[in-house]
């Protein structure tokens, strides 16, 4: 009789757990604390609740938008902590990136094909087979042709630093890059490994050139400005995008 009560409360407790947790098809990562101040500037009469990794609110019936944190060990930390507490179907990373001169253009969006990260230096094995096995595949078929909005479809290189201007050359002739940022290869490889459909949108924030330097290197406000304009941009396009996302599930 016991043993049947303590089954039924449990039995109880599961079905009350389940239906206070939210259904989510998609949680939105959000990374930088500069992207993250333009979020509630964006937003400013959304209910805020706190998690691990920052603040969290309910965007749609089906759409999470969390602070993940910046660098690419929050970035996975984060992204597996969103999918272990909400189990969405979709992982979606919002932000920033920094433009290569003549590569492409200021305020352009990126979004990922692939996602690198550059810079692992790996000396005892093969260096090509350690940056392939933390590099991810995107397909954005799901997308159709063409895509909900003006975009540049092409593969994301990350690192847990800034563009250096030296670097340049060496990145363009081995991974094609068009821009970099720090934490898309951590979320899009996290999403991949628990089997979830991610996709990455990052606006040109600044740019950097091999012979100049970076136009926000030194003047946070020029990136604070450029961070802004991007993230406004990625929140009016992100209907267009969660409509297809959410009919491929």
């Amino acid at each position: 009789m016991r043993c049947a009560l303590i089954a039924t409360v449990l039995g109880l407790l599961a079905e009350a757990f389940a239906a206070e947790r939210p259904k989510v098809k998609t949680v939105v990562l959000v990374s930088a604390n500069a992207e993250w101040r333009e979020v509630k500037k964006l937003f400013p009469a959304a209910a805020y609740q706190k998690q691990t990794f920052g603040e969290y609110f309910q965007y749609d019936r089906d759409t999470i938008v969390a602070q993940g944190g910046w660098g690419k060990i929050s970035a996975a930390a984060s992204a597996q902590y969103a999918i272990d507490r909400w189990n969405p179907r979709n992982l979606v990373n919002l932000g920033t990136c920094g433009g290569i001169t003549g590569r492409i253009e200021r305020y352009a969006v990126l979004a990922a094909t692939k996602t690198i990260v550059y810079d692992i230096v790996e000396l005892m094995g093969d260096p090509e087979e350690a940056l392939g096995f933390y590099s991810a595949d995107l397909d954005l078929r799901w997308a159709g042709t063409p895509p909900p909005s003006a975009v540049i479809q092409a593969p994301l290189l990350s690192a847990d630093h800034d563009l250096i201007a030296k670097d340049i050359p060496a990145l363009v002739e081995k991974y094609g890059a068009l821009a970099v940022d720090w934490e898309s290869g951590a979320i899009a490889w996290v999403g991949k490994r628990n089997q979830k459909r991610v996709l990455i949108l990052r606006g040109v924030s600044d740019m950097v050139s091999p012979d100049g330097g970076g136009q926000a290197y030194g003047n946070s406000g020029e990136f604070e400005a450029g961070t802004a304009r991007v993230m406004k941009n990625l929140f009016d396009i992100l209907p267009r995008w969660l409509a297809p996302l959410h009919r491929a599930n």
